[in-house]
C-alpha cells in the first residue's frame, strides 16, 4: 500500500515538470495622440459669415394701404428713382380731388375779392381772409399730392433687393418694412464672436477672407474688422462684428458663405490643446507624454486659461511633442500604448 502511494506520487512530480509555462501576452491599448503646435494651434481664429453690403435699408410706404402690386423680386438689381410696390390709390386719389376743388373754390374767391376790394365794395380785412383761405387750401392741395405720390415706393439708392417682407394683397401701416435694399457699393463680411474670443479682438483687427466660390477653389481676400457689437445675442450669447473688405473683386456676390480667419499675434499665450488632454491630480493638471517607444508618462503642466476650443497651456508642455488626447483616465504611467492620430486637431 505504501509502495502504491509512493509510485503515484513520483508519477505526478515527472507529469507536472513535463508541463510548458503559457507566456503571458500584454495587448498594448489603443489610444489617441496628437503632435502638440500643429497646425490647428496656429494661433489663428476662422469663423463662418455671409457677405452683406455695409448699408442695408428697410423700405416701407410712407402711408398706409392695400398693395396692389410688387414690381421687383428679391435679387433683383435696382435704380435710384425705380418704382417698386403700389398701394391701392383709390383713398388718395379722393383725397387729391377734393383738395384740388377746394383750391380752386379758393382761387377764385379770392380773385373775386380782389376785384371788389379795387372798386371798394369789399374791406381789407374780407380780402385778407380770402386770401388766406386760399393759402391754406393750396397746403392742403400740395399735401395730397404728395400722400398720393406715396402710395408708389421707389427705390432711394441703387443696388439690390435683399429681401421681399410683404406681398400685393397685403394691408400695411405707414413705416412697415416691406422691402430690404442692399446699396451698390462696399461689401462686408457678418460673423458672431464667441465670448470665449471677445478679448482677442480689437477694432481694425486684420483678417483672411476665403470664398467659397469656383467650385470650392476659393477667392481669397483680405479685410479688417470694423465693428464688434457691444453687448451679446440674448439667443445665441454672441457678438455680432463687420469685416470690411479692403479690396474689391468682381467675383463678390451677396449671400456667399465666407471663412474669416484673424491673424492675432498669440505667441504668448501658450499652446492650445484639447480639454480631453487634461489630467486632473487634485488641483494640479497634467498630460500624458508619449516617448518614441510608445510609453507614456504623466508630467505636470500649468494651465492658463481653459476656453470652449481647448486648455491654454502656459508652461510643463513644448512643442512638437506627442500627447495622449482622450481617453487619459483609462492610462497608467509606465503603460506602452499604440498611438492613433487624432483625426481632428483642437
Amino acid at each position: 500500500m505504501k509502495r502504491s502511494i509512493l509510485l503515484l506520487i513520483v508519477v505526478s512530480v515527472f507529469a507536472g515538470c513535463n508541463k510548458e509555462s503559457v507566456p503571458t501576452i500584454k495587448i498594448e491599448q489603443p489610444a489617441l495622440t496628437q503632435v502638440v503646435g500643429s497646425a490647428a494651434t496656429d494661433g489663428g481664429n476662422t469663423y463662418s459669415g455671409e457677405v452683406r453690403a455695409r448699408y442695408e435699408t428697410q423700405l416701407g410706404f410712407r402711408i398706409g394701404g392695400k398693395i396692389i402690386e410688387r414690381l421687383v423680386d428679391a435679387g433683383a438689381k435696382v435704380k435710384a428713382g425705380q418704382a417698386l410696390m403700389r398701394l391701392d390709390p383709390g383713398d388718395t386719389g379722393l383725397q387729391l380731388g377734393s383738395a384740388e376743388a377746394q383750391y380752386q373754390l379758393a382761387e377764385a374767391d379770392a380773385k373775386r375779392y380782389r376785384e371788389l376790394h379795387s372798386k371798394g365794395f369789399v374791406s381789407q380785412s374780407a380780402l385778407d381772409a380770402k386770401e388766406t383761405a386760399l393759402k391754406a387750401a393750396a397746403a392742403q392741395a400740395g399735401l395730397a399730392r404728395n400722400q398720393s405720390a406715396y402710395a408708389t415706393l421707389h427705390a432711394d439708392h441703387a443696388g439690390v433687393i435683399a429681401a421681399t417682407l410683404a406681398e400685393a394683397g397685403q394691408v400695411v401701416s405707414a413705416g412697415q418694412p416691406v422691402l430690404r435694399l442692399a446699396q451698390d457699393g462696399e461689401r462686408e463680411v457678418a460673423i458672431a464672436i464667441p465670448e470665449s474670443q471677445l478679448v482677442n479682438l480689437k477694432t481694425g483687427a486684420a483678417a483672411e477672407i476665403a470664398l467659397l466660390a469656383d467650385n470650392n477653389a476659393g477667392l481669397q481676400l483680405v479685410g479688417r474688422l470694423r465693428e464688434l457689437a457691444p453687448a451679446a445675442d440674448p439667443a445665441s450669447r454672441t457678438y455680432a462684428a463687420r469685416i470690411t473688405l479692403t479690396q474689391s473683386s468682381p467675383g463678390v456676390a451677396l449671400g456667399m458663405t465666407a471663412r474669416v480667419h484673424f491673424t492675432t499675434n498669440r505667441k504668448n499665450d501658450g499652446l492650445l490643446i484639447p480639454l480631453s488632454a487634461i489630467f486632473q491630480q487634485g488641483k494640479q493638471a497634467a498630460v500624458w507624454i508619449v516617448a518614441a517607444d510608445r510609453t507614456i508618462s504623466l508630467r505636470p503642466v500649468q494651465v492658463a486659461a481653459y476656453r470652449d476650443d481647448g486648455a491654454v497651456i502656459a508652461g510643463g508642455l513644448a512643442a512638437g511633442e506627442r500627447i495622449v488626447s482622450n481617453g487619459v483616465h483609462r492610462l497608467s504611467a509606465g503603460e506602452k500604448i499604440r498611438a492613433i492620430e487624432s483625426s481632428s486637431a483642437q
